[in-house]
């Protein structure tokens, strides 16, 4: 594995991200729904982050597996049991990868009219993107690379390393994407 951002990086990050977060709905109450399992590292150090009056709520996607890369069809194994109509609503997310569960998702929140439905995730990894749709805030962008660490998993490992990695094709049985 190599390391692609320290835990001081991402501690930058998500303190930025807070702040540009804070300012963007001042004024405001946040609903915020982390996306489990891999977003709740970054989700619980973002709302330390961010200064505002916040509900949080999580849901539970499924389109990976134990693949390393998106099976196609996406279910909500776990969805939010909160009334969300007029609430601005934040879903925060380790990784934006082909876009395909997150936009699954948002246009599914978006049948409750929300006030606004915006995406936050750890990670925007450009090169798969399928889907129309791109993080609203997001902390690194990156190409390519199979990444782990910090909420991020392959096959359920790696997932409370404090930093991000890269795995190397060996490492996940086949060549990362």
């Amino acid at each position: 594995m190599k390391v692609l951002y320290t835990a001081g990086e991402i501690a930058r990050k998500v303190s930025a991200l807070g702040e540009e977060i804070t300012q963007q709905y001042q004024g405001h109450e946040l609903f915020i729904v982390g996306i489990l399992k891999g977003g709740f590292m970054f989700m619980s150090d973002l709302v330390r982050s961010i200064k505002l009056p916040t509900k949080i709520e999580f849901a539970r996607l499924s389109s990976y597996g134990n693949a390393d890369s998106p099976m196609g069809d996406v279910s909500i194994v776990d969805d939010i049991h909160t009334t969300i109509t007029g609430r601005h609503v934040l879903i925060v997310d380790d990784i934006m990868d082909t876009g395909h569960s997150l936009l699954a998702f948002k246009k599914h929140l978006e049948e409750n009219r929300p006030a606004s439905v915006r995406i936050c995730t750890m990670i925007d990894k450009t090169v798969r993107r399928g889907a129309s749709i791109s993080p609203d805030y997001y902390g690194f962008r990156i190409t390519d690379g199979f990444v782990v660490g910090y909420g991020l998993d392959f096959a359920e490992d790696y997932r409370t390393l404090p930093e991000l990695y890269v795995l190397e094709p060996d490492e996940t049985g086949g060549t990362p994407k």
